[in-house]
């Protein structure tokens, strides 16, 4: 009899321990040996205004000036503006019904700006934006670019962050980006800054931080709120987009897509 009871426990445990490992499979299980990123503070120090005509897609500076490349079909443009009064004084207006700019950087003395599903990318002179130097075939969804020294950074809408030749915009090596839940995709807008690189999540109010080696994110910033209710537009404000680097002055600017204003932020 104490045989029989045994075994009869023996099937029990087994029987709760098959049901102890079944898995939820929308549950992702967290990356073991990767930390919770930290969240970033940061100081606002100046607001200025943006043009609420420019659905912002991609923000850099370069020499002081600051180029904003905007989206929405037929109204994509690339500009020059002065970031202190939000005036733009020289605008290329480039959209038609069938092309959406998507993000820029400056690279070489060249302006590198891609669109969102025409797989191109456009190459000016970054002293006349006016005129398309080079084209360039890209396979992939055009979202964010940024630049190290030797290499254009890309993303798709993806957790995918591509290293790309900017002589011929063959792919050179990718990066997947991970946190400790896993996968973290919807990156778009790119800044590349010291060995790492902050991307706009999209349809969120989240920046985060990726390590440009190992792809893993060691830092958010929380930007709810940065722009007041009261200074929503109906049916025109929409989400945060938008991040340029200014190394004179070690600071962030932050706007979104037709924000009437544009936040200069340090971090901490």
């Amino acid at each position: 009899m104490r045989s029989l009871s045994i075994f009869l426990c023996v099937i029990i445990i087994s029987c709760h321990s098959n049901e102890s490992v079944d898995h939820d499979p929308d549950i992702e299980t967290p990356h073991i040996g990767i930390n919770a990123p930290p969240d970033l503070s940061f100081n606002v120090i100046s607001v200025f205004n943006h043009d609420t005509s420019a659905y912002t897609q991609g923000l850099e500076f370069f020499k002081g000036t600051l180029y904003e490349s905007t989206g929405d079909y037929e109204t994509s443009s690339l500009r020059k503006t002065d970031y202190k009064t939000g005036k733009v004084f020289q605008k290329n207006v480039m959209g038609t019904d069938k092309l959406f700019g998507e993000g820029i950087t400056v690279f070489n003395n060249k302006i590198y700006q891609l669109t969102w599903q025409n797989h191109e990318v456009y190459v000016y002179d970054v002293d006349n934006i006016n005129k398309v130097i080079k084209t360039f075939p890209w396979p992939y969804e055009g979202w964010g670019i940024t630049h190290d020294s030797s290499s254009l950074i890309i993303s798709d809408g993806s957790s995918t962050i591509y290293f790309v030749d900017p002589e011929n915009l063959k792919v050179k090596s990718t990066l997947a980006v991970r946190n400790d839940q896993g996968a973290v995709d919807m990156l778009n807008e790119l800044e590349y800054v010291n060995g790492v690189i902050y991307a706009n999540v999209y349809q969120s109010n989240l920046i985060v931080k990726i390590d440009a080696e190992s792809g893993v994110v060691i830092g958010v910033m929380k930007l709810q709120g940065l722009l007041p209710e009261k200074d929503y537009i109906p049916n025109r404000t929409d989400v945060l987009n938008g991040i340029a680097y200014n190394a004179s002055s070690n600071s962030f600017f932050i706007t979104g897509k037709r924000w009437p204003k544009m936040f200069e932020i340090k971090l901490n």
